[in-house]
């Protein structure tokens, strides 16, 4: 960046690995802000604001009290208590209150409970600010949690001196999570309902789609969805603001941790291995075999799948595919907990395939890392995916994703089908078990031609999926607001 001083930019989130995660949003704000601060040559000056949720006390991080402070609302104030720790050299700031805290969890479930959690807390980060008197260039704002800190700042603070020079972009990485079930929190802290004509009427006290009318830019976390959310079929009734609104919109794909996520490296699978030394790979491919007791055979290929049991990750597709292909000789691990219905689906593979299936419904961080270790074939046949971090992680252990055709997983994965000198995976475009069926069967049959598969798996664990190049592209649109408010 080009600026004398470094730019500050305010990355607000609900959840942030290490500190609290249940999803991805979770991966991508531990991981960015770091990897944004390593990579602008100390002309950036970023910090990280997250509710102090009661997961995060019973990890017990090493604090620094700051003090309290009110924040005003249409009833009076309330007040905010200000701790600070550093997660991977970045200053990390957690706020704590009985109003949108009182040792809940990071998610209620309920809207209206979650709804005035992050109305709050959406506040009471700008209240964290000027309480330090750090004067922030940039709000970078993540999903609906914090989009109304956007909205405040051209409402609540549109006349406030300390925030006049602040600009402001919000990440979308999940559209259909709007808040929607917010409007009795907004109005208890006095935002007042949207003005902008070009959106639906639903979406005047509804976080995400005010936060995104705010938004001096709105970036989504893949080129594609970027596309695909000013569709009918993927705008969740907001596809024609987002074609309206297009000049403020743009993609930027997620990466992983790569530190995390290295198999030559990874203290919780048994054989390190790397593209250059892939032995490893077929003894963890055993090690898995035998603690799961299924048949010990370098020739059967194994199946993963690591992931929330939910309908939007095509789990229904996978069970319906099964039958199809029960014949064929492979065996299949699931790893997940989710829907009622489907983790007793899962339930019953076990029961009907004994020694062909295996299904761990549970959340396991080891058992995920054995997975991507040890198998062939990762299964992800998602209906929609903003981005998806799984496909990218399964290929850094050569476990080669086959998966729908669909937002990020079309950016990250080239079909083998498309580009066979370059591929790393197998996509399919069809909503259909069908389609899940052809795409696996084509992946079984390369699996058999070894030179093949050897190949797809080098290109699949030598693909790039650190931050550094999305990283990169925030720095330029960090660039290119700072200069905007120049002008």
């Amino acid at each position: 960046m080009n600026q004398q001083s470094a730019v500050k930019v305010l990355f607000a989130s609900a959840e942030a690995a290490p500190l609290a995660k249940i999803g991805g949003l979770g991966d991508v704000a531990g991981a960015l802000p770091p990897a944004l601060r390593q990579n602008s040559a100390g002309k950036l000056d970023i910090r990280l604001f997250l509710p102090f949720h009661a997961e995060i006390k019973r990890k017990e991080p090493q604090l620094g009290y700051l003090g309290a402070f009110s924040v005003p609302y249409r009833a009076g104030t309330f007040s905010v208590e200000l701790y600070v720790t550093m997660v991977q050299g970045v200053r990390t700031y957690l706020l704590d209150s009985d109003v949108f805290n009182h040792h809940s969890p990071v998610y209620h479930g309920d809207p209206g409970l979650d709804g005035r959690k992050y109305a709050s807390f959406s506040v009471a980060l700008l209240e964290a600010s000027r309480f330090l008197d750090w004067r922030f260039d940039i709000l970078h704002a993540n999903d609906w949690h914090t989009a109304l800190a956007v909205y405040a700042l051209k409402t609540l603070y549109k006349n406030d001196p300390f925030f006049k020079e602040t600009r402001s972009i919000l990440t979308i990485h999940n559209l259909p999570y709007n808040g929607y079930g917010s409007e009795s929190a907004m109005t208890e802290l006095g935002f007042p309902a949207g003005t902008d004509p070009d959106l639906p009427e639903w979406a005047l006290l509804t976080p995400l789609p005010l936060g995104i009318s705010a938004a001096d830019r709105i970036v989504s976390v893949s080129p594609n969805y970027t596309r695909e959310i000013q569709t009918r079929d993927f705008g969740c009734g907001l596809h024609e603001y987002l074609q309206k609104n297009n000049q403020k919109l743009s993609g930027i794909l997620n990466g992983i941790d790569t530190k995390v996520w290295d198999p030559a490296r990874d203290p919780l699978i048994p054989y390190p291995f790397d593209s250059t030394a892939i032995s490893g790979k077929a003894l963890n491919k055993a090690a898995l075999q035998r603690e799961l007791n299924l048949e010990e055979n370098p020739e059967i290929p194994l199946l993963t799948v690591v992931s929330r049991f939910d309908y939007q990750k095509g789990i229904g597709l996978i069970f319906d595919a099964i039958p199809e292909n029960v014949r064929k000789s492979w065996q299949m691990v699931l790893l997940g907990t989710g829907a009622p219905d489907l983790e007793a689906r899962a339930a019953d593979l076990i029961r009907e395939y004994p020694h062909k299936i295996v299904s761990l419904l549970k959340y396991d961080e080891v058992m995920a890392h054995k997975l991507y270790a040890a198998g062939d074939i990762f299964i992800m046949p998602s209906l929609y995916e903003p981005c998806g971090l799984s496909q990218m992680i399964a290929m850094r252990y050569g476990n080669i994703p086959v998966a729908r055709a669909t937002g990020g997983l079309q950016d990250s994965i080239i079909n083998y089908h498309a580009d066979p000198d370059n591929a790393t995976g197998f996509l399919f475009t069809e909503k259909t078990y069908e389609g899940l069926v052809s795409a696996l069967n084509s992946a079984i049959l390369v699996y058999r031609d070894k030179p093949t598969w050897a190949k797809l798996m080098q290109n699949a664990m030598r693909a790039d999926f650190s931050w550094n190049a999305s990283a990169q592209n925030y720095l330029e649109l960090y660039r290119d607001l700072i200069n905007q408010r120049g002008n």
